[in-house]
């Protein structure tokens, strides 16, 4: 339909944003509001807290400080100032004028230079004059305010957006289609959808300004119900579909049951038993399996899969795992070959993965082509075009979230005459609510005991300036015939081509990074899909170009050379090719190296038994999933073990937090919990790609029991739908569902 302010250059620049229909922008719902019925006043803030404040332009400077430029600006309300400040925003400039009106909103700080107080990186907008137009003074000024993410630059602004939503609300007044069944409106007691996005967008006089913060307001709760039952509703119906597609029944005689025994190199724990119970029993349907196995970190998984890999091996079936790194992919390599050695079967097991020369991976893929090949292990080279397995029975995926839901689809599409079984293992413990979206199609499995032999590791937080404490602690341990890894964020200092590392100090670094190379955008902030920007640099960030952050790289040769000298010290990280890693980590395991210094490359999978100590430099700067799985990287033999964190000097709030709860406690689904809820799904995976569909309303952190609720409506609609629910309202409801599942999510047909 015609929007009115769209023409096709807008278009174009709401297309770029993923807004390609007016629903989409209608879905487009402000991050925040702002009450400019009752703004604050200067005289009652306090530091600390965030606010919006309204007030008049001052005046306002370009610095040039020796670091960088800062941005000065001065509100006022009557006796009262606020100072504001950004960082590298020379764009700033000769934007405002004395007596401007001017909404502010961000974090109060006291200010050092004198009693006023200030806020770093506020967001802004200057509001009307009597000016401007009747609509425009309408929307902006005496309300309930929404304010918007930026949609291109300059010109597609908050207040654009409100005029032009506004605009398009009007048009539509009482012939917005309605997307749900009324009877289950009236009993979940959830306004209609017209209604919903209107006071959404334009939320009436007395709305609850806390309700609105949180997206709480019954018509935030229609809109993300609405959104996570239609989620449900396509995984339900995911579900139904596989129960009509064509598996393998898998037989368990005794034949196959000695075999299972023949292979198991100690007494399972109730767990380990309890989960290969629930798979074979999958196995044994004529449907394909689609099983989640969860556990922490040295709960037992691989024996898991390995004896359901036999079960398809015995069934003359071939099996494969695919994991997702090379060093991982060799390790279950090697694992296999000494588990099933014991097996009187003898399965013949390869290993392909992408650093392999051209003529060994002709030959192995041959073996898998002819069925000479039964176990198949490898990386993503096992899902290329060349690879064709002559009966595929069961396909394991390792640490499913790094590769996303459209290459484990790729590999469950390599059958022969019927559909593999599909198990998806994962050490990252993943909370219920967020499993029920991400692997909503997928039973589940949890190991949620450690096997005998397992150590408790103790945990211990120590300041930077003690460091010289525990390089001692390490050359003991390894005096006592131990090794050590020790972690660093970053793989080496400050160069002109490398890219940055975000400064913020309430988000984690995720992965292997390098040091920031320059300074942050003109604006100085970054701003995230929802629109919540985080500053990139504190007021006493580093210099252009320097980084305070120590380097694995860097790191390697000054412990080498100083406090570990003597000891055999090796480096590890992502930019060696893979023989390279491969070479170290052989050496590691075999005891040639003493103390392997290594970026998060070590982080999934590497099993050293008699690595006792973990040492993370910069702790504050990982993730609580993460640095609970480099810490599962030790404790692994019988051999009291340690994991030490080293913490900077500045430690954020959020910080302390997350270093605080992995002194408390080991439990990974514990810290998995309070890492989702400080970081969001998005971060808590580390990428985009998980699988985890792009939500246009809903938070499955926020909105867990929406998540709950929307489930149990699913299944109540696709198994025993409500009487009075008619035929044309059902009829909506599934078409809505192909469209939104299609569209929306891409993930699988929908009808």
């Amino acid at each position: 339909m015609y929007v009115r302010g769209v023409g096709p250059r807008v278009a174009e620049m709401l297309a770029a944003k993923g807004i390609h229909t007016a629903e989409d922008l209608l879905y487009h719902l402000p991050f925040r509001y702002e009450d400019r019925q009752n703004p604050r006043s200067l005289d009652e803030l306090k530091p600390g807290e965030t606010a919006s404040v309204i007030g008049e332009v001052r005046g306002s400077a370009l610095l040039r400080t020796r670091r960088m430029p800062l941005f000065e600006l001065t509100v006022g309300q009557g006796r009262h100032a606020l100072k504001c400040v950004w960082f590298n925003a020379t764009y700033l400039n000769g934007k405002f004028q004395a007596g401007q009106t001017i909404a502010v909103y961000g974090k109060v700080e006291p200010s050092r230079s004198s009693s006023n107080l200030k806020m770093i990186q506020p967001q802004f907008e200057l509001l009307p004059d009597a000016s401007d137009d009747a609509e425009t003074l309408l929307l902006e000024v005496g309300r309930i305010t929404p304010v918007y993410e930026s949609l291109g630059g300059a010109r597609l602004t908050s207040r654009w957006q409100r005029k032009v939503i506004f605009r398009l609300l009007e048009s539509i007044k009482g012939v917005v289609p309605e997307s749900l069944p009324r009877v289950l409106l009236a009993r979940l007691s959830m306004p209609s959808r017209e209604s919903a996005l209107r006071e959404v967008h334009f939320p009436p006089e007395g709305t609850p300004f806390a309700q609105l913060q949180a997206s709480g307001t019954p018509a935030h709760r229609r809109l993300i119900f609405e959104e996570l039952f239609y989620l449900e509703l396509g995984l339900e119906l995911k579900r139904r579909r596989m129960k009509e597609r064509k598996g393998i029944a898998f037989v368990t005689t005794d034949k196959v049951r000695e075999a299972l025994r023949e292979v198991l190199p100690f007494h399972p724990t109730t767990a380990q038993k309890r989960a290969l119970a629930e798979i074979v029993s999958d196995m044994r349907q004529p449907t394909p399996m689609r099983r989640l196995l969860q556990g922490d970190v040295g709960s037992g998984k691989t024996i898991v899969a390995l004896q359901a890999m036999l079960v398809a091996l015995e069934n003359g079936y071939q099996a494969a795992l695919m994991a997702p790194t090379e060093i991982l992919a060799t390790q279950h390599y090697l694992a296999a070959r000494k588990l099933l050695e014991r097996s009187s079967r003898k399965p013949r097991i390869v290993l392909l993965t992408g650093s392999l020369d051209e003529d060994r991976k002709r030959y192995t893929r041959g073996q898998i082509n002819r069925g000479e090949a039964q176990l198949v292990i490898g990386t993503h080279a096992l899902i290329e075009e060349k690879v064709e397995f002559d009966r595929l029975g069961l396909v394991v995926v390792d640490e499913q979230h790094r590769f996303g839901v459209m290459q484990r689809f790729k590999l469950m599409k390599k059958p022969s005459d019927a559909e593999p079984d599909v198990l998806v293992m994962t050490a990252t413990p993943i909370p219920r609510t967020l499993a029920l979206s991400l692997y909503g199609d997928l039973d589940l499995s949890v190991l949620d005991e450690l096997p005998p032999g397992r150590t408790p590791i103790v945990t211990r937080r120590v300041p930077e300036e003690r460091s010289a404490d525990v390089w001692d602690f390490v050359r003991k341990q390894v005096e006592q015939g131990r090794q050590a890894y020790i972690v660093y964020p970053v793989i080496e200092g400050a160069k002109a081509d490398q890219p940055e590392l975000d400064f913020s100090q309430d988000e984690p670094c995720n992965a292997e990074a390098t040091s920031p190379a320059s300074p942050p955008s003109s604006a100085g902030k970054r701003t995230s899909r929802k629109g919540k920007s985080a500053n990139l640099f504190p007021l006493e960030a580093p210099a252009p170009g320097k980084s305070n952050l120590k380097s694995a790289v860097e790191m390697h040769h000054a412990l080498r050379n100083g406090p570990l000298a003597g000891l055999r010290v090796g480096l590890l990280h992502g930019r060696l090719d893979a023989d390279e890693k491969d070479v170290v980590m052989r050496r590691f395991q075999r005891g040639e190296i003493d103390v392997l210094v290594s970026t998060t490359v070590i982080e999934v999978g590497v099993d050293v038994p008699n690595a006792t100590v973990m040492v993370v430099e910069h702790a504050e700067r990982f993730g609580l999933a993460q640095l609970h799985q480099l810490r599962g990287r030790v404790g692994r033999g019988a051999a009291k073990s340690y994991c030490i964190l080293i913490t900077g000097k500045r430690v954020s709030e959020v910080g302390e937090e997350r270093l605080n709860a992995m002194v408390r406690t080991q439990d990974g689904f514990e810290l998995a919990e309070l890492d989702l809820t400080l970081r969001g799904p998005g971060e808590f995976f580390g990428t985009r790609q998980a699988g985890l569909p792009e939500f246009r309303v809903a938070n499955i952190v926020r909105d867990r029991q929406l998540l709950e609720l929307a489930k149990q409506e699913a299944a109540r609609f696709a198994h025993h739908p409500d009487a009075e629910i008619t035929e044309a309202e059902r009829a909506r409801v599934w078409a809505r569902l192909k469209e939104a599942w299609q569209r929306r999510y891409g993930l699988v047909e929908a009808g």
